[in-house]
């Protein structure tokens, strides 16, 4: 299918890219990678008059430590954040979602400012940058805000990114010492997206207690779900196998999913308590070093 007409800026510059999303408002859309729009223009699910292209925008690239945060450019590329030495080192989990991002195509070109500001509840990157207790850089003409990922997702496709707000970076605080991070999925077999997955961030005390956790889940609701019961039954608790099952099962608690053509609402609960056990393993693994 072709999409419907419309008309095409290659902006050179953030301010450029704002002066054109004000102008024009709500009948713009900005390009990244396009992989999330340029379907859904194709499919008519989104019709924007005007297309403003961010893609050659300098300085919107490229993996930094800066101070106490790891700086992620939001026209990064999956395949770069999935192969950046930084992110393995201090963000193993985040490198692991990347690895899984829909192909290589994808990899290559989908960008993780894209992802994020289309908000695909199927998506891998809200997931494990909510657990990681990510925030997101987004300048306007009144200036730059940052929000925390709890409070940028908000339903379905939705953000609080205003119409005239580019985001332009990541910032993930790095884990202290004797934190571990670990990213799972269930994927879908033929798309590649989202069924359940499951984000986790947790440092563990010397002596092997869980010192604090963040546990997202992906794949139940309108977008990443903070698994509030799981954190809580691990606060405090050594992380044995029998404590780290008693907690993923409660991965699901408060959730509410759909069944859909693939699987059942019921089928996802449970699934939901497999993944959400398997990240947190990991990331205790790797929490003790």
């Amino acid at each position: 299918m072709f999409p419907a007409s419309f008309e095409y800026f290659a902006a050179r510059s953030v301010e450029e890219a704002i002066e054109l999303l004000t102008k024009h408002g709500e009948d713009a859309k900005l390009l990244a990678g396009g992989h999330s729009l340029i379907p859904a223009m194709k499919l008519r699910l989104a019709a924007p008059r005007y297309l403003i292209d961010i893609g050659q925008v300098p300085g919107l690239s490229g993996v930094n430590v800066d101070g106490e945060t790891l700086a992620i450019g939001a026209l990064t590329v999956h395949a770069d954040i999935a192969s950046s030495d930084l992110v393995r080192q201090w963000l193993p989990g985040l490198a692991e979602a990347a690895s899984v991002i829909g192909d290589v195509q994808v990899r290559n070109r989908g960008t993780i400012g894209g992802s994020v500001a289309h908000a695909d509840p199927a998506a891998d990157f809200p997931v494990i940058l909510t657990a990681l207790g990510a925030s997101f850089v987004l300048v306007s003409p009144s200036g730059r805000r940052t929000l925390s990922a709890d409070d940028f997702f908000i339903d379905f496709f939705t953000t609080a990114l205003k119409p005239n707000e580019v985001l332009t970076e990541i910032r993930v605080p790095l884990p202290p010492s004797g934190s571990g991070t670990a990213y799972s999925k269930l994927p879908h077999p033929a798309s590649g997206y989202v069924v359940v997955s499951a984000g986790v961030l947790l440092s563990r005390q010397p002596s092997g207690q869980c010192l604090s956790a963040r546990v997202a889940i992906g794949g139940l609701g309108s977008g990443p779900l903070r698994a509030k019961a799981t954190e809580a039954v691990l606060q405090g608790q050594p992380l044995t196998a029998e404590a780290i099952a008693a907690a993923a099962a409660k991965a699901a608690e408060g959730a509410n999913p759909d069944d859909d053509l693939y699987t059942s609402a019921d089928y996802k609960r449970h699934v939901a308590a497999v993944y959400a056990r398997r990240a947190i393993e990991e990331a205790a693994r790797r929490a003790a070093g």
